[in-house]
């Protein structure tokens, strides 16, 4: 699978986890891939907590629950319709979850690229999710990236130490499919906006879709 077949192909996946647990041999090969994204300064600010224990996902897919509840119960009317059939996690259906960390004091003070953008430090570690999510999709291994949770709930919930934050709850297992029009075009949340929207030539120019 080229490169550009696999971000065509990457979904958010969420319904479509197959119930297989991913073997390790493959799992190492995406977090690898992931280890090898670019960072400042080279500090590789990640780690990745790997998760299979039952009760630890259990006890996360409770709390995400109840944030999703907390959310749907905020929305008006008729965004809370079009939200209802909109599944937003795998927890326990991927039977596999990876936590990735970022740690800011990694590499020390004096950080080369860090100085004048400090958050070029998370950048970096969002660039190694990225990669483990291309890497996954062309071994055919979905994921999904679940948001709905109180960072000191997770924090709690893994024991994390002072100063490394946990920045992406992933869903990972293999699938039965990748869905061919993401969840939120299917579900008619919001529609992707076209690249000639995106692009902008010399200056930026605002646009009416912003």
């Amino acid at each position: 699978m080229s490169v550009y077949d696999a971000i065509k192909l990457r979904r958010d996946v969420r319904a479509e986890f197959s119930g297989e647990v991913v073997d390790d041999d493959t799992l190492l090969r995406i977090l690898e891939a992931a280890h090898r994204a670019p960072s400042v300064g080279n500090s590789m600010p990640w780690d990745f907590v790997v998760l299979r224990d039952p009760a630890t996902l259990s006890a996360f897919a409770g709390h995400v629950a109840e944030k999703r509840r907390q959310f749907h119960d905020s929305l008006p009317a008729d965004r809370a319709e079009t939200f209802n059939p909109i599944k937003i996690e795998g927890i326990v259906e991927s039977g596999t979850g990876i936590v990735v960390t970022h740690n800011q004091a990694r590499g020390g003070t004096h950080v080369l690229g860090r100085a004048t953008v400090p958050e070029t430090g998370i950048y970096s570690t969002i660039l190694a999710i990225q990669n483990l999510w291309l890497a996954a999709t062309a071994e055919g291994v979905g994921v999904g990236w679940v948001s709905f949770y109180d960072e000191p709930f997770l924090t709690d919930l893994l024991d994390l130490p002072p100063g490394v934050k946990p920045v992406a709850w992933l869903c990972v297992g293999p699938v039965r499919e990748f869905q061919r029009v993401p969840d939120l075009e299917r579900f008619g949340w919001r529609t992707r906006r076209p690249l000639e929207s995106a692009v902008h030539w010399d200056k930026f120019t605002p646009r009416s879709d912003d």
